[in-house]
């Protein structure tokens, strides 16, 4: 059997079949991480034991005939995810051995579903990076060239995912975490409304954008788990009490006198060639598929990237000033006073792209510059939601590249911090105006790297994107990474 076709839907119908048994399924995909794990490095923690255990437990609910669609399929989870008793460290030396005594809400409601937790996935240090390169333990590989980065921060997520070394993951978006990197891999990446799922146990990098999701090999798989993990939780106050419904309703229905938006400024000069022409060509296929084309303006987007960075800093700045030593975190051997030992458990405990956000977070925050930079960045956040708001008059979704560039050189743009910023163009806004958005591919380029596009929608309407996306994927032939 080749793992590398399974999707949520195929591993379901094998399993309620009895084509294959849960256990069975796991040992495939752990026996495939061991394989080849050692050159993607996706994985920082792989739990072989939880996973059988959590295989047996999901066999007996499939012989009762009380398996739901994800009961027994093997998934990755991002590791600033907590996991009650596997540790979680963020890709960082700060948490390097810290084992959480809870499951964050997302893994409960995964776990009553019946899944099966292959792992960790490594990420961007606390989630700060585009690279997976900032991470501590696990410097992760792109499937379709190890010369390249997977994106980031969920890289690990999202490179497990295209190696087919778990069926689906777990990502987090802040920025673009999980579209960047999915974009970069060749796979689907949903970043939901922000409150739609719930981020208790989610360790922080930005509060007010962070945002849970699915990383998947198509639009149906992230919809499922969409359904698994969306709703109402008291733990976390910023969860909407909207309610869910079925994400997959909508999947295979007609695109007909759908009418998609196309923002002029995000196909300029910055936009690579190659992915603009790509982007336009799913633009036509879904026009000749019954939608409409409408071209629109999004003044703000050259301010966009500022602002975020802005905005993301100075909450992780706050956010992070509790990793000092004592009351969380490592903890170093040097210091003879207090100030000395919270200053070298933290200047040991961070690398140094996290240094560099507290830095500028703090910077922003300081009294002098709070309103000639963070107060200007909370305008802007107003501006730019202010204009897609008056872009959804007259459209159901945006399309989008989801990135300027394909996947880079492992050595190429991570010493240029202003260069890595910039490449987050095309989905900071989305996180800024707390939208819905899904990457999907929808080309190779001449190297034969993935290029993707974004669907963006309306606040909590997730189920239009995935059917656009799904039906562009009937469409889409798309070429997996040649691995062995």
């Amino acid at each position: 059997m080749n793992v590398t076709d399974l999707t949520i839907e195929k591993s379901r119908s094998l399993l309620d079949n009895k084509q294959i048994s849960a256990v069975e399924l796991t040992n495939m995909y752990l026996k495939r991480i061991q394989s080849l794990d050692t050159k993607i490095q996706s994985y920082i923690t792989v739990t072989p034991e939880r996973a059988i255990a959590d295989a047996k437990a999901a066999q007996e609910k499939i012989n009762a005939g009380k398996a739901g669609i994800l009961c027994g399929i093997p998934l990755a989870i991002k590791d600033n995810i907590c996991t009650e008793g596997i540790r979680t460290t963020c890709a960082s030396k700060m948490l390097e051995n810290f084992i959480p005594p809870y499951n964050a809400t997302v893994m409960q409601k995964l776990m009553k579903q019946g899944i099966v937790m292959l792992g960790k996935t490594s990420m961007d240090e606390f989630a700060m990076g585009g690279s997976t390169q900032t991470s501590a333990f696990a410097k992760t590989r792109n499937p379709y060239n190890i010369d390249c980065v997977p994106g980031g921060s969920s890289g690990g997520s999202a490179a497990s995912v295209s190696a087919s070394l778990a069926v689906a993951a777990l990502g987090s978006d802040t920025g673009g975490s999980i579209r960047q990197p999915a974009a970069f891999c060749g796979v689907t990446g949903l970043k939901p409304t922000y409150g739609r799922v719930s981020r208790y146990g989610l360790v922080a990098f930005a509060s007010s954008l962070d945002q849970i999701g699915p990383i998947a090999k198509n639009a149906r798989d992230c919809a499922w788990i969409l359904n698994a993990i969306a709703g109402y939780d008291p733990h976390d106050g910023t969860v909407s009490k909207l309610g869910t419904e079925d994400y997959t309703t909508k999947l295979g229905q007609d695109i007909k006198g759908l009418k998609i938006a196309l923002p002029k400024e995000f196909y300029a000069d910055g936009i690579d060639k190659e992915i603009r022409k790509s982007v336009l060509n799913a633009a036509e296929t879904l026009e000749k598929m019954g939608a409409e084309l409408l071209e629109c303006s999004m003044p703000s987007l050259k301010y966009a990237v500022a602002a975020y960075y802005l905005i993301a800093s100075a909450e992780a700045s706050s956010n992070l000033s509790r990793y000092d030593g004592i009351k969380y975190g490592h903890r170093s051997k040097i210091g003879d006073t207090f100030q000395e030992l919270i200053c070298n458990s933290r200047s040991e405990g961070f690398g140094d792209e996290v240094k560099r956000r507290i830095l500028l977070g703090n910077y922003a925050l300081s009294s002098g510059y709070y309103d000639a930079y963070y107060g200007k960045a909370l305008a802007l956040k107003q501006r730019i939601s202010s204009e897609y708001a008056h872009i959804f008059e007259t459209c159901d979704v945006i399309l989008t590249p989801t990135t300027p560039s394909v996947a880079y050189g492992i050595h190429e743009n991570v010493s240029d911090p202003v260069k890595m910023y910039q490449s987050d163009i095309c989905t900071v806004t989305v996180n800024i105006a707390s939208l819905p958005a899904i990457s999907t591919p929808c080309g190779y380029n001449v190297n034969g790297m993935p290029i993707g596009m974004s669907i963006i929608g309306k606040q909590f309407d997730e189920s239009t994107i995935l059917q656009v996306a799904d039906a562009f994927e009937q469409q889409f032939q798309t070429i997996a990474p040649k691995l062995s």
